[in-house]
């Protein structure tokens, strides 16, 4: 009799603990989810690119740059529902980001672009990886959204500082002042030795 009491006591107590377990796992799903919609509800009202040219210069390169085009396109398409969408649309940006470097028009194919089509291809793949992490920094990810339209400013009034220094007419004589001051065309300054032949 004593032990049946025993038992009883111990069955008791695992089915209390059991049920505890349970609805300390739906409490923690519960607030999981909540955590999840409102980084979802964050990173949905933070997903604003300039996906639009902002001066003459690049909207000429849209039509005649294909990658600049489909960067843009992809920039102006938000993904919805969610953060699985958001992901993708990351990745896919991502994507389109590296082909920037891909076709640069002769024009623009100069260092300052280079440079920040590489710094936006960083910021870009700095969002994708944010954004495919566990716990997603919501923040971080809004903030380097800012950096990246900052960014794709910077890279398109370049384009245009690009385009305006080429419409200054040149000067009579300064394509020659040019070759002058290419070091790469210069005479090299070495000392002439005197009891080298010379042919006179």
């Amino acid at each position: 009799m004593k032990y049946k009491i025993i038992y009883v006591f111990f069955l008791v107590l695992i089915l209390s603990s059991c049920k505890n377990d349970n609805q300390k796992r739906v409490a923690e799903n519960e607030k999981e989810v909540k955590k999840k919609e409102l980084i979802f509800s964050t990173i949905n009202k933070g997903w604003v690119f300039y996906d639009t040219p902002i001066n003459d210069a690049s909207e000429a390169s849209v039509a005649s740059w294909n990658e600049f085009r489909q960067f843009l396109a992809e920039l102006a398409i938000k993904p919805k529902k969610t953060i699985g969408a958001f992901q993708q649309k990351s990745a896919a940006i991502s994507k389109k980001a590296m082909a920037l470097n891909n076709n640069i028009p002769y024009q623009y194919n100069k260092p300052q672009i280079k440079s920040r089509i590489s710094t936006l291809i960083t910021k870009v793949r700095m969002l994708d990886l944010f954004i495919h992490l566990d716990n997603i920094p919501d923040q971080k990810v809004i903030h380097l959204i800012a950096e990246i339209n900052n960014e794709l400013s910077s890279l398109q009034r370049q384009m245009d500082k690009i385009v305006e220094k080429g419409k200054i007419p040149v000067e009579e004589g300064e394509s020659e002042l040019k070759q002058m001051m290419d070091a790469s065309r210069a005479i090299p300054n070495t000392p002439i030795d005197p009891n080298t032949p010379r042919v006179e």
